[in-house]
This record gives structure tokens, sequence and C-alpha cells, in this order.
């Protein structure tokens, strides 16, 4: 597996994991449509021809996921945020990978019932970032598009537009076009920064034009964290000046967003942006306090910190995923993943979110 740099999203949850348990609840919601990195990819990179796709198809990715040890395409040892998010929702795992069910031919039924993940690992808001090795954020929004007018022949527009209306829409992008800049003065920052913003917003837009009316967005998380970047350091320790990049977008994405998403710029339009890097930071601050045993080395992989080497069929793999914050050197444990998802519901002290939480945003009528 040739990864992209993503950051993993936790918080100090006090709780048992089956707390996010979606059984014996109906969803709140008709669907949900997922666009972004490998933090929420379920499979769409496994159909994507090219020697230098990011895949998570070796063993022991999937080696937790229910049902069975399996690789399903997620960077993790079971299930990703995605899922996690869909089953605080009532949903039992995330939607279906865009380009798994178009070979089998069950995109439609499975987009009106249920919703369908477009999210690639390696994308990013750019075309430019790993261009040519992913589905970018712009091909991410012009599938949900096909999606939408197949689901309109088959049902009709305006049932479809209610179902749309209703629906989640789980945004998660920005670490990959992070860790692919190089700015080289604050001009350059300012200049990433707008970029992003103006690009996200547009697709945002894009997907409001198309019926999109709730969007969950969750923001890249310290990227200077990683194992992978870590090992660049003698000492292990983060990189500071990725993360102040990481911090510096956080707060770019909140003010850009909050105008160009204004609803009396599109109305009806109701949004959610978590602030990953804060809530990463108890991961790292106290990772013991989150249960983690270990927050700064991969638990499958191989080298100094299981950094060296990709987490594939010949590396070492913990025994306790659940006390690893890192699943490979660069990706989330399940854990972390979980413990990651249910911040996002939280609300009052410890709220990560703005200007309201996920459920917040799922309730809103």
């Amino acid at each position: 597996m040739k990864g992209p740099v993503v950051v993993l999203l936790g918080l100090v949850i006090v709780g048992a994991i089956g707390a996010s348990s979606a059984d014996a609840r109906r969803p709140v919601m008709p669907a949900i449509f997922v666009l972004g990195d490998s933090t929420l990819d379920v499979g769409n990179n496994n159909h994507l021809p090219g020697k230098d796709v990011p895949r998570a198809n070796e063993p022991f990715y999937g080696i937790d996921f229910p049902g069975g040890a399996q690789a399903t395409g997620r960077f993790s040892n079971g299930y990703n945020i995605a899922d996690f998010v869909a089953r605080q929702l009532g949903f039992e795992r995330s939607p279906l990978a865009y380009l798994v069910l178009k070979s089998r031919n069950y995109l439609i039924p499975s987009a009106l019932k249920r919703g369908v993940s477009y999210a690639s690992a390696g994308s990013g808001i750019l075309d430019s970032t790993n261009a040519g090795k992913n589905i970018p954020l712009s091909k991410q929004v012009s599938y949900f598009a096909s999606t939408k007018a197949e689901m309109e022949a088959v049902w009709g527009s305006h049932k479809v537009t209610k179902l749309l209306a209703s629906s989640f829409f789980l945004l998660g992008f920005g670490s990959n076009d992070l860790f692919q800049s190089r700015p080289k003065s604050q001009a350059d920052v300012a200049a990433l920064y707008a970029t992003l913003v103006s690009n996200y917003s547009a697709a945002i837009t894009d997907l409001y034009g198309m019926g999109a009316r709730k969007f969950g967005i969750i923001s890249p998380g310290p990227v200077g964290c990683v194992p992978r970047v870590r090992l660049l350091n003698a000492t292990g320790a983060c990189n500071d000046g990725m993360n102040r990049l990481t911090v510096g977008l956080a707060a770019a994405f909140k003010s850009g967003l909050a105008t160009t998403l204004s609803p009396t710029r599109l109305p009806g339009l109701m949004y959610s942006l978590a602030d990953s890097f804060a809530g990463t930071r108890a991961n790292f601050d106290n990772p013991q306090a989150a249960g983690f045993m270990n927050a700064d080395s991969a638990c499958c992989g191989s080298g100094r910190l299981g950094a060296e080497g990709e987490c594939m069929r010949n590396a070492t793999v913990c025994s306790d995923r659940d006390a690893y914050a890192f699943f490979d050197n660069v990706h989330p444990s399940q854990r972390a993943a979980e413990l990651g998802a249910q911040a996002l519901f939280v609300d009052g002290p410890t709220q990560i979110t703005t200007p309201i939480s996920f459920k917040e945003l799922a309730h809103q009528r």
C-alpha cells in the first residue's frame, strides 16, 4: 500500500465502544453521500487503474472488520470514520463505494435507500493533488451529478429532490493538499488557503445546486503528527510547521465557509464544520486518557515507529489494535476512528464543531 498522508480525528469520550451502535435504531435520514479522502474511502481506490494508486487491499487491512477479517478498501483494521458517522445516524455502516456499486449494477437502489460513497484515498480539494492516482473532489462531485441524473430517471425529480434535501452529505478533504504543498512564504500560505477555500466552497455550492442541504464537514487534523512524518524527526516528535499549516487552514475554512455558505447566499443550507485538530490533540497530549497506550507509532508496519514499511502481508501487526491511535503509518485505528466520530456529535463545552454539531445537523428539519 502506498498511502497518502491523512490524519486521524479523535477526542476523549467517556463510554463503551458500543455507544455508537446502530442496533435497534432507524436511520434519522434517508441516505448518506460521502465525499473525501482515505479516512472515508470504503473501496473506490481498489477499482482504479494504475500501479501507484493507494489501495487498502492487503492483509492486515480489515483484520477486525465485522463478519470476518477482510481487506475492504478501508485504510483501517476495521471500520473507518465514515462507518462510525453512519452508525451514529442509524445506519449499519458507510454506504458502499461508487465504483463498487457501478461494477455490481446496484448504484441506484443503493443511492435511493442508503446512499453512495465517492471518497478516494489520496484525493484533495485541488485536482493537482496526487494527480492521476485518485478521484479528486471535482470528479467526486461529477460522479454525484451522474448518480442524481440516474436517480431521477427512476424516481422522478420531485422525489429525488425531497430525498437529497433530507440526506446527509459527509465531506472530508484538505490533508493531502497540505502535504503536497510547499509554501515558501506567508504570502504563499495565504494564497494556498484562499485557493483551497474557494475550490471547496465552489464544490459545496455545486452540490447545493443539485439539491444537497445538510453538510457535515471534517477539517484536517495534525498532519505533522502521523508516524510517517514523525519518522523524519530524529526524536520522533511532531512537525510543528506542518501542524501550523493545518491550524491556519482550519481557521480559513471556518471564516471562509461561514461567508460562502451563509443562509442569505444559499437559503436552506445547513452545515457543521469539525475542527479535527482541536479534537485530535487530546490523543497526543494525554493518550492514556483516551485509552491509547501508543499514539506515535503504527500498529501495522515495520522499522522505527512502525513507519518505515507499509502495512502489508509481511508487516508486523500489533496484537491490541485498540491500544494504538494509528493502524498504519498515516491512518487511524478503528478505535481512534470511533472516538473521532463520537466527537462530531457532542454538544456543549467539549464541542469541536461549529456552528452546530453533527447531531444537531442530523435532526434539523
